[in-house]
């Protein structure tokens, strides 16, 4: 069975439902633990996606390339890039569910690391420190570069530097 193709497209505002669907699937494990009924939880996912994409935004305003993950043409998670001199910072990489576990993610940041390397940049992202996909970053080459409470920021340096 020949691997999915991945691919990327700009983000739109016919997007939104998609991205905060995405979005939400981040925080399951954390809103399992909450006595809310779904209406609640919706509402705080809600209001939680619309002030981070505000911030990204806003903060990102003229550097980020806001995108739509495809696997096999259809819609499988999001990768929001800043593209600064000497660095590609990842702002946001989420994947829906089904695409985790099966290679995406891992395709997704080798050709991001490749991409980079033919630039000379290199690629950083901030992790929060218990997230999973901490260990792909690592696998990858990722290397922590300072710590916070909650973050970690992680880079992975061009072939040769």
């Amino acid at each position: 069975m020949p691997a999915p193709e991945i691919a990327l497209r700009p983000a739109t505002d016919d997007d939104r439902a998609l991205l905060l669907r995405i979005y939400a699937s981040t925080r399951e494990r954390e809103l399992a633990l909450v006595p809310w009924s779904d209406e609640q939880k919706l509402a705080f996912v809600t209001q939680q996606f619309e002030a981070q994409d505000r911030h990204y935004r806003t903060a990102y305003a003229d550097a980020v390339s806001f995108d739509v993950v495809l696997v096999d043409g259809e819609p499988a998670g999001r990768l929001y890039l800043s593209r600064m001199p000497g660095e590609l910072r990842i702002v946001d990489v989420a994947l829906l569910p089904a695409a985790r576990g099966n290679g995406v993610g891992t395709r997704l940041l080798q050709t991001l690391l490749e991409d980079a390397a033919v630039e000379e940049r290199a690629v950083t992202i901030h992790v929060e420190q218990a997230n999973p996909a901490r260990r792909l970053y690592e696998r990858l080459g990722f290397e922590l570069e300072s710590s916070g409470e909650i973050y970690d920021f992680m880079r992975a340096r061009p072939s040769g530097r």
